[in-house]
């Protein structure tokens, strides 16, 4: 009897959770995600329920005695309280990213303030901190693994670079700043998205296109088409403010008008209406506030503490030494443009103008190596890349990855959906599992959502929904829940979606980060993934892109869509020789952003109240040349630095961080076999799968053997040679 009636709660409880999942498909666990319902109105009921029994669980931690303290019912218990509010708020955050309206950015705006005073309150609770503290010291924490002991350092940690150990006015505060900061980059990203949005251009000389590649003006005459333009006898092409519109015409056009009029709406996007000058300011001077209330000198010391630069300045420093690395080429480069189109027009060009860079620097790159990267994107179709791309890193990391059927419903309808089906939120949306073939474990599942979309924000990105766990104590393997998004080539009409170079790199960039996701074997969720030092974070994903390199992976995936054949050797050998043309312009642009954002962050005191544009000016002097016009600055849609209340403020060096690291990490590909399995079990071992289990700088050399050669990546761009050494160095030795 006695066990009969255990089965019997067992089963009732999970009748229970199933049918309060269906009740409240944002608190719902797996999986199974029923997007169709997750509408703004079930996130005003589903997010504070979240956040009371969030409160609840903490609250009963609080009341724990010392006696009844265990690992599972402290820190384990605020891990999950938190998870829980997360994961339900970042289902709305995502449907904000991808389908952007109205009654979603009023439910955002409304459910920001409560979920932003949880989730900050959590370190300014005095009661909660004791009893962490409590915990920290019981005897059981020495025989914990070495994954829960790391963790509980971090949360220690947290919780004092998170106003723990302020006095209660400054927490007041401290919350009051966080709230802020939230309700600032939400209209921050709002500004950048609006403003693209409201700019169209439309065409109706054909004239005007000349120069431009087919599938660029097949593109803009759909677009046109969808708009209601264009139909009859009398054509017209739409142009947007979207990269994949707005690209080709600055690379192709021969029009310069043309050319002038898409910089001049690129350079009004968060400007007039949508201003984001005083939003950056304001932004600025929270996170200034912020650093200097938990007793940090500004906010790049504060975001790069844990990191493996270990201060701002020290970040900082890494861009200005690479700065002067690449200063000289740079320069040679820009002035070869502006010979370069003396000589073809025979006019004087004391200086160009800045709609003039790109395409002036396309036409020289075809005439140096004959090569036209357009040439590429018939061999890049998008169905295609997706199974190259599978078949590369099955092979490396030992996985498989099926496609599942999917369904879309209207939102708010209710869709009923058939076993094995996955539902999703846009019919473009598809999905896959990731299963180990040594195992046969299912590992995850991810979404991909690849064009672009008037109500989808701009880039390209991964985020996970869930965050998985091997199994442990007894407990049965948890798989990962991850989506990659991106704004790439759409196919027009029926036609096939057909990629540039540059959008393939950007497919395999997003799936490392997805990789470090789905292949994490961290059995603390919180240390789990992508949940690393930021610096470190785009090392998984950086180093993918050089598979878009090597002949041996790209015969994987390049076949012509129409006749299946690989890229000619001609071609690609054109391709190889053209990868590092105007590497130092390219090199130079990355380290303009990581500067600027550093030296706002480092040196407030010394921008505060000034006009964006002085700064900008000021910031950037060495980091560009003189052109012939000048637009707002770039800040002002810089949606990675201010589109989130931390993103990546100081720290988009990073980017750059993780490229030295890349860069000498491939090596290691290239001198093993850059398909081989050994070499990529090994990766996987060392660096996806450990998360932040232990310090970046230990994985490293975990993989390599050694520290990282900091000299890798001038190599590899072609702007040092192997036996130039210089201090552009990244010292593993610093705080990860």
């Amino acid at each position: 009897m006695g066990g009969g009636a255990s089965v019997l709660d067992s089963a009732s409880l999970l009748l229970l959770n199933v049918a309060m999942h269906a009740e409240h498909p944002f608190l719902q666990e797996g999986l199974e995600i029923a997007w169709s319902r997750l509408t703004p109105g079930q996130a005003r009921v589903d997010i504070p329920l979240a956040v009371e029994r969030a409160r609840a669980s903490l609250d009963a931690l609080k009341a724990l005695s010392p006696g009844e303290m265990t690992y599972e019912n402290t820190f384990a218990a605020l891990e999950e309280a938190a998870s829980a509010v997360s994961r339900a708020w970042g289902l709305l955050m995502h449907l904000s990213m991808v389908m952007d309206g109205p009654e979603l950015r009023g439910a955002v705006a409304e459910l920001m303030p409560e979920v932003v005073s949880f989730s900050s309150g959590i370190t300014l609770d005095p009661l909660l901190w004791k009893a962490l503290q409590t915990a920290s010291e019981r005897p059981w924490m020495g025989a914990l693994s070495p994954a829960r002991k790391r963790y509980v350092e971090e949360i220690l940690a947290d919780f004092r670079e998170g106003g723990a150990d302020l006095p209660e006015d400054k927490k007041a505060r401290y919350a009051e700043v966080e709230a802020e900061l939230s309700m600032a980059a939400k209209k921050f990203s709002e500004n950048v998205l609006d403003s693209t949005n409201v700019w169209e251009l439309l065409i109706d000389d054909p004239a005007e296109l000349e120069g431009l590649p087919d599938s660029a003006v097949e593109a803009a005459r759909q677009a046109a088409l969808d708009k209601g333009f264009g139909g009859g006898e009398k054509p017209g092409w739409l142009f947007t403010q979207k990269a994949t519109s707005s690209v080709p015409v600055m690379q192709y056009a021969r029009s310069e008008s043309l050319r002038r009029r898409m910089w001049e709406g690129g350079s009004a996007i968060g400007c007039g209406e949508w201003d984001n000058a005083g939003v950056i300011s304001r932004i600025l001077e929270l996170r200034d506030e912020k650093a200097r209330l938990l007793g940090f000198a500004n906010y790049g010391d504060y975001a790069a503490s844990r990191r493996m630069a270990g201060s701002g300045q020290r970040a900082l420093d890494f861009i200005d030494d690479l700065h002067d690395k690449v200063y000289a080429a740079f320069l040679e480069e820009q002035e070869s443009l502006r010979r370069c189109k003396e000589e073809k027009t025979g006019l004087p060009c004391p200086v160009m103008a800045p709609w003039e860079t790109s395409y002036w620097a396309e036409l020289r790159r075809r005439e140096l190596y004959d090569f036209d990267a357009e040439a590429l994107r018939p061999y890049y179709c998008i169905e295609n890349v997706m199974k190259g791309l599978f078949a590369v890193f099955s092979r490396l990391y030992s996985i498989r990855f099926d496609e599942m059927p999917v369904t879309c419903g209207p939102v708010g309808g209710g869709l009923q959906v058939s076993p094995g089906v996955k539902e999703v939120w846009h019919p473009e949306v598809r999905c896959y599992e990731v299963h180990d073939i040594k195992t046969g474990e299912h590992l995850g599942s991810f979404y991909t959502d690849w064009h672009p979309r008037d109500s989808k924000r701009a880039g390209a990105w991964m985020n996970a929904l869930q965050t998985g766990r091997p199994p442990v104590d007894g407990k049965p393997r948890v798989p990962h829940l991850a989506l990659i998004c991106g704004n790439l080539t759409r196919g027009t009409g029926a036609g096939s979606s057909l990629l540039s170079h540059r959008e393939v790199e950007t497919i395999f960039h997003e799936f490392g980060h997805l990789m470090h996701q789905i292949l994490s074997d961290v059995e603390v969720r919180a240390l789990a993934g992508t949940n690393v030092a930021w610096d470190f974070v785009e090392l998984p994903s950086q180093i993918n892109e050089n598979w878009c390199w090597e002949r041996e992976a790209v015969d994987l995936y390049a076949r012509h869509y129409q006749t299946g054949e690989p890229i000619p050797a001609e071609l690609f050998d054109k391709m190889l020789a053209a990868r590092n043309y105007m590497s130092a312009t390219d090199f130079m642009r990355q380290l303009s952003f990581g500067k600027s954002d550093l030296e706002l962050h480092v040196h407030y005191d010394r921008y505060k109240g000034r006009r964006l544009e002085e700064v900008d000016d000021e910031i950037l002097a060495k980091y560009r040349v003189p052109l012939a016009a000048k637009s707002p600055s770039v800040l002002r849609r810089f949606t990675h630095v201010f589109g989130e209340a931390a993103g990546y403020a100081a720290g988009y060096y990073s980017y750059k961080w993780a490229e030295v690291l890349e860069a000498d990490a491939f090596s290691r590909f290239r001198r093993e076999g850059v398909l081989n399995p050994a070499t990529g079990a090994d990766f996987r071992r060392c660096i996806l799968s450990r998360g932040n289990s232990r310090p970046a700088a230990e994985l490293y050399r975990d993989f390599m053997g050694r520290d990282p050669d900091p000299e890798a990546l001038l190599v590899k761009t072609g702007i040092s040679g192997p036996g130039m050494k210089g201090s552009a160095c990244v010292d593993t030795g610093a705080p990860a």
